[in-house]
């Protein structure tokens, strides 16, 4: 018999401190006590804001994507498009600002799909995922200064190989692409 208890404890969290600010994140050191051991340590947390990602679906059943330059990975990298949330938007709003500028697609319907963790051992934000159905290009591209992106659509199937393949190894794309699977599957018994 183990003599760790079935569920773990809840540390409780203390004060902050800064310890690096960025464009895009800041650092900081998280103090928490564990309640049951009394024993107090700093833990390094990302402050980042929201993201969103877009699974942007044609009429004709291809989804939207996108392939960049990574600089984390010093490689280009195929993932539906996405961005930051500016505060205060809401997620549904910023994931078709986000489709346009990047891609210059807009869509007809619009849901949130879910919303997901990043990476809950160290940062603190959420990326929520977002569905367009309907999606056609009709706008302008509004790139970012550092932003060169291909834009190409894919049928549905073929997106899901290349994410089971290793094509695609962004992990909030696949998290994106297994929380449309239940609706491609919906549509896929219509047609």
């Amino acid at each position: 018999m183990s003599s760790h208890p079935s569920q773990p404890s809840r540390w409780e969290k203390g004060g902050n401190r800064p310890l690096a600010a960025t464009r895009i994140f800041d650092v900081l050191g998280v103090n928490y006590r564990h309640p049951v051991r009394d024993t107090q340590r700093e833990f390094v947390v990302i402050d980042a804001p929201d993201w969103v990602n877009i699974v942007a679906l044609t009429p004709d059943h291809r989804l939207v994507l996108v392939n960049q330059f990574r600089f984390g990975i010093d490689e280009f990298s195929w993932e539906v498009p996405g961005g930051v949330i500016d505060p205060g938007e809401d997620p549904v709003a910023a994931g078709l600002r986000e489709l346009a500028e990047e891609t210059g697609f807009t869509g007809t319907s619009v849901r949130l799909l879910g919303s997901v963790r990043p990476n809950p051992a160290i940062l603190n934000n959420t990326c929520h995922l977002v569905l367009v159905e309907g999606a056609t290009r009709t706008e302008v591209l509004e790139w970012d200064p550092d932003e060169e992106i291909e834009v190409c659509t894919l049928p549905v199937d073929e997106v899901y190989a290349w994410a089971q393949s290793g094509r695609i190894t962004h992990s909030l794309v696949l998290n994106a692409l297994l929380l449309f699977a239940p609706r491609w599957a919906e549509l896929k018994g219509v047609r």
